[in-house]
């Protein structure tokens, strides 16, 4: 598996990032372990998780997915020299225990250490802006953690160019190390919030770039068609709003480059992901053995020019 640099950080990764959204959610400890241990086996190093997950689900109080990963670790300690951890901290955990401010992260921090049996994050991410809180004291927070030996590197996701670019300037001002790294949601239907401003100063900044809701929730898999396919997971609700005329545009055009290549839809929508510039690697999520197979496809997929200039024009947002 060829490994990408994650912008400036020093970090190599493989061209897929691990969802770990999932464990302990749909995916209970015995599958959770079996999927960790078949994406690593496969080639792939980095998994994605944050503090808050699975905090929606009736009875869960977050850190749930946290706790998986570093039971997983526990029993293959030398896994631990295999994979890259990030997580992420910010989102609501209750009892007012949220944000960026400098109190909550130093408590956040160990939390989640603790949970993944690591006693370093690999790459630490805001989850979300922090209106309430400066850029100077979360950064002046993140350098304490790098240099304390917590933390490698950090990062942020939600943000948009503005947030990002008042980041990078009040780490020049006040001389801190600045983002290295962005996680935005991004895929051939979510394109808005990404492409623009917001990609064009992530590559002027040479971030490392990983995208969540990269399968627009499994709508890209081409496994929802209709509204009465829509009960074919829990994630189906969420996948309402894509079945539009342009998502079905995006459908049509999947399946046409996915003919020709001999493969799935799934798999061409994140290697064109892959492909983008902008993009070190997509996020993408599996609850079975037989789903990451589609990860392995896509990360030795070569789409063409015509391959990509075909997606593009169907995904376009003014499209006709």
């Amino acid at each position: 598996m060829q490994l990408r640099p994650l912008g400036q950080t020093g970090l190599q990764i493989a061209p897929i990032v691990f969802g770990g959204n999932v464990f302990g959610w749909t995916a209970d400890e015995n599958r959770s372990f079996e999927l960790l241990d078949a994406f690593v086996d496969a080639g792939f190093n980095a998994i994605d998780t944050a503090d808050v997950y699975s905090r929606w689900v009736p009875g869960h109080q977050g850190g749930e997915s946290e706790t998986l990963i570093g039971r997983w670790l526990k029993a293959n300690p030398a896994r631990r020299r295999q994979v890259l951890l990030f997580t992420k901290v910010g989102s609501d955990m209750g009892d007012e225990h949220k944000g960026l401010g400098k109190l909550w992260i130093e408590r956040a921090v160990e939390d989640s250490l603790r949970r993944l049996n690591t006693d370093v994050i690999d790459l630490y991410q805001s989850h979300r802006p922090d209106p309430e809180t400066s850029y100077e004291e979360t950064l002046a927070t993140y350098d304490r953690l790098m240099k304390a030996g917590k933390i490698r590197a950090f990062g942020c996701s939600n943000f948009d160019a503005r947030q990002l670019a008042e980041a990078q300037d009040s780490a020049r001002i006040n001389k801190l190390p600045a983002y290295q790294t962005l996680q935005p949601e991004y895929n051939l239907h979510d394109r808005d919030a990404y492409d623009g401003p917001l990609r064009d100063l992530a590559i002027k900044l040479g971030l490392g770039v990983i995208t969540y809701f990269s399968l627009a929730s499994g709508f890209l898999t081409g496994k929802y068609r209709s509204e009465a396919d829509l009960g074919k997971s829990q994630r189906g609700g969420g996948v309402k709003k894509y079945l539009n005329p342009r998502g079905r545009r995006i459908l049509g055009a999947l399946d046409q480059v996915s003919q020709r290549h001999g493969t799935k839809p799934g798999v061409v929508a994140l290697a064109w992901l892959i492909a983008r510039e902008g993009v070190t690697a997509p996020i993408a999520s599996a609850t079975s053995v037989e789903q990451l197979k589609d990860f392995s496809a896509a990360a030795e997929l070569a789409l063409s020019d015509s391959d990509r200039a075909q997606l593009d024009q169907a995904s376009a947002p003014d499209a006709a």
